[in-house]
């Protein structure tokens, strides 16, 4: 096993030591990328947990759902930043930045949602949907079937709330994996989208 590493506080394992399946994926992130995220390979010391993490953040990010790509993001960066989770607020504001200017609107946008998703001039759906992500993260607790309203008043399905909700999830899980190992964002996301 490789020593600590300055990617995470635990030991990373190097490409010989990780699983087969995890090599698989590095290979393809570096194919798509050019680069292996630092979470993959900070995850890979617990192949089969790191796996299951993978497949089920995939297919909330990565794959066709019932909320556009964009506005998943959004999410991810206005949950990473309440939770001032480096690692995730970078990678994923880079991943927003990206899929901004390939729609044709302003990469800027996710420095504001980063702050503060209140000063961005949103349509009310977005801002509802960004609410309702910043009350589940900050007081979980408090939660009540009337804070499901305004997503219903601007059209939300069942469908797109219950995957708005798991997003959220995700990321409050994936933020605090990241924050409490320590783990170190890429070089390459703070220049992506710029």
């Amino acid at each position: 096993m490789s020593e600590q590493s300055s990617i995470s506080f635990l030991q990373v394992p190097g490409e010989a030591e990780a699983a087969p399946e995890i090599q698989k994926l590095w290979s393809k992130a570096q194919a798509n990328l050019g680069f292996v995220p630092n979470v993959f390979r900070a995850q890979a010391l617990n192949g089969a947990q790191f796996s299951a993490w993978w497949s089920y953040f995939n297919l909330l990010l990565n794959k066709e759902g019932f909320l556009p790509p964009v506005e998943r993001e959004m999410v991810a960066v206005v949950v990473s930043n309440i939770n001032r989770c480096v690692y995730c607020a970078v990678s994923h504001g880079a991943a927003l930045r990206s899929l901004l200017a390939a729609a044709g609107q302003d990469p800027a946008l996710e420095a504001l949602l980063a702050v503060n998703h209140r000063q961005a001039a949103l349509e009310p759906r977005l801002a509802a949907m960004l609410d309702f992500a910043e009350t589940l993260t900050r007081t979980p607790e408090q939660m009540r079937e009337s804070h499901l309203a305004p997503l219903r008043e601007h059209g939300l399905s069942d469908a797109q709330i219950l995957e708005l909700t798991q997003v959220i999830g995700m990321f409050n899980m994936t933020n605090r994996i990241s924050s409490a190992l320590g783990f170190v964002p890429n070089d390459e996301y703070h220049r992506e989208g710029r």
